[in-house]
């Protein structure tokens, strides 16, 4: 796949502090080699590539205080206009739409409630090639207090419509665009997630096998944050990378 519809995941990168580990950290777990961007102004900017196909990137903070994490990237045919519908909505532009060298424009946004997403409007770089396959990304899941706030702002912003499903004792909602299921939200589990964490977007990553995954996480300095469990989509574990940045990986099955 070399393209999604606007408004569909395209494209997560890590921001962190210490590029080199995440270098080590991530090609060791997920099978990735890097690729370097090679203009200085990118600071040395990592696209991870499986297979030699583009499926994620690392790169150093924006600002020297912000604390490692996973972007998620929804695709868009305009950002200037993404901007716009965020303002409107309630969000809040946290970096206006700029261009990235030749590859496409971006931009950075919280919603409502705080969590942060980025938009790409590709020009020579679509985003990632390979998706729902091991060691690529596979789901975008919002984490948020405040759901009900989020269907509003989401379908503004989007055109999301909200499929509420009951998990447990729990309401998930699926993101709908279209026919496709696009990404999902659900309220924070205060048994399994630290209670400062604000309204976040999380990454999920497709593997063969989540229990070794989450093993050979920990085993590389990583951090197990829910241990490996099944959900009706498959069999998932919650981690930290050696600097704290949080992801997931998902065994999504036959």
């Amino acid at each position: 796949m070399s393209t999604v519809p606007p408004g569909t995941p395209c494209w997560a990168d890590l921001a962190t502090p210490d590029l080199t580990d995440a270098r080590r950290f991530y090609p060791e777990l997920f099978g990735w080699t890097g690729q370097v961007t090679p203009e200085p102004e990118a600071g040395g900017y990592t696209v991870f590539l499986l297979n030699g196909r583009p499926v994620a990137g690392v790169g150093p903070p924006a600002i020297p205080d912000q604390v490692p994490i996973w972007s998620t990237y929804l695709a868009t045919d305009d950002a200037e206009l993404v901007a716009g519908r965020v303002e409107r909505a309630g969000g809040q532009v946290v970096v206006p739409p700029f261009e990235v060298f030749d590859r496409g424009w971006m931009a950075v946004f919280a919603d409502p409630a705080g969590a942060t997403f980025s938009v790409w409007q590709p020009l020579t770089m679509a985003g990632a090639e390979v998706f729902n396959v091991p060691g690529a990304m596979s789901w975008n899941e919002l984490v948020t207090p405040d759901p009900e706030g989020a269907k509003v702002f989401y379908e503004l912003v989007f055109g999301w419509q909200p499929d509420d499903q009951a998990v447990g004792d729990m309401t998930y909602t699926g993101w709908r665009l279209g026919t496709q299921i696009v990404a999902g939200m659900m309220p924070p589990l205060a048994d399994d997630f630290p209670a400062d964490l604000p309204a976040y977007w999380t990454v999920y990553f497709a593997v063969a096998d989540a229990d070794a995954a989450a093993a050979r996480a920990a085993e590389l300095g990583g951090t197990i944050l829910v241990p490996p469990r099944d959900i009706p989509a498959g069999r998932f574990a919650a981690l930290r990378d050696p600097q704290g940045a949080l992801f997931s990986v998902i065994d999504l099955g036959p």
